[in-house]
């Protein structure tokens, strides 16, 4: 049913309300930090339960006492190193210089990639090091396990690690993990402010008054559900701000200042409905992320300030 307070709702900043070019997340923007460290990880969303802990806001009204809200588990499995890349600044932006890639990798990754094309040329990391003095900075190539996770799925998500400082002490960290895995706790920590990226749950074609919350007409009017006029005679033109049937769904969205309230191991928590069983490293964030359960999500540095009061809590628990 349409919402009776309002003719309709919905920001004009996400327009136009079209599906995601590609399931798997990633970010263009990354915050400039001084130390040398892996700014970025991808995970799945596993579900939800409640955390209880106490507020530790001084001067507030509920200091001290037990908050009970509700949380989200990503499974986070190692990631795989299986490239470096560098990249240089362009008229046209940043471009890929040169990539270096390790002998050996892992056969599901040929579901996603053709076995690293034979074709193309390897080139060597004293190749790429040589190189690395025209690079405005270097990043990881890297692809997630998603089959020793609790789910059926086999493909891998193929992304780039980006890494902060300075580009050599970029690459210096880059030789380091090259061939290895990287872990959750190695790019994040407890209590840490973090933005999540994924494509939300899709709904399909949808009517103006569930995709807009359009007011539905009286009950004697021919078409109760839809708009009453779209748009005047003079122009003779429908607005793009005009509430219209389209899709609904299935859009890529990212939420800033998560709170990460819980590192921890796969043990410690019960099997959840529509995913399984978590084997893996996971990390309980504060709230609620776009996605269904078993879709792929971004996670990154905060790049914007988070209030020093938001969810300032202590003694964390998960009630089950």
């Amino acid at each position: 049913m349409g919402k009776v307070h309002k003719p309709r709702s919905g920001s004009m900043a996400y327009y136009p309300r079209k599906k995601a070019k590609k399931e798997t997340p990633s970010f263009s923007t990354f915050p400039e930090l001084k130390e040398t460290k892996t700014m970025n990880f991808l995970g799945y969303k596993s579900g939800m339960l409640q955390i209880s802990a106490k507020n530790d806001v001084k001067k507030s009204v509920g200091f001290g006492q037990e908050q009970v809200f509700s949380g989200t588990v990503i499974e986070c499995p190692p990631m795989q190193v299986f490239g470096i890349r560098l990249y240089h600044k362009t008229t046209e932006g940043n471009k890929v210089l040169d990539e270096a890639l390790t002998e050996k990798t892992e056969k599901h990754l040929s579901r996603k990639i053709n076995s690293i094309s034979k074709k193309k040329k390897k080139h060597s990391i004293e190749e790429l090091e040589k190189k690395l003095e025209e690079a405005e900075y270097v990043s990881l190539l890297v692809h997630t396990k998603p089959y020793e996770t609790g789910t059926e799925k086999k493909k891998p998500e193929v992304s780039e690690i980006r890494i902060s400082g300075k580009k050599e002490e970029q690459f210096k960290l880059a030789k380091e993990k090259l061939g290895k895995e990287l872990k959750i706790k190695d790019v994040f920590s407890e209590n840490q402010f973090i933005d999540v990226k994924a494509v939300t749950k899709g709904k399909g074609m949808q009517g103006v008054i569930k995709r807009f919350g359009v007011k539905m007409g009286r009950p004697k009017a021919k078409k109760r559900r839809i708009v009453g006029a779209i748009s005047p005679w003079t122009p003779a033109t429908v607005m793009y701000t005009v509430a219209r049937p389209g899709q609904m769904g299935y859009h890529s969205r990212t939420e800033y200042n998560k709170k990460i309230m819980l590192i921890g191991e796969g043990k410690e928590l019960n099997e959840f409905k529509n995913y399984g069983k978590i084997k893996n490293d996971f990390i309980l964030v504060a709230g609620s992320i776009p996605g269904p359960a078993k879709r792929c999500v971004a996670l990154r540095c905060h790049i914007r300030e988070p209030e020093e009061k938001k969810m300032k809590v202590v003694e964390v628990k998960v009630l089950k």
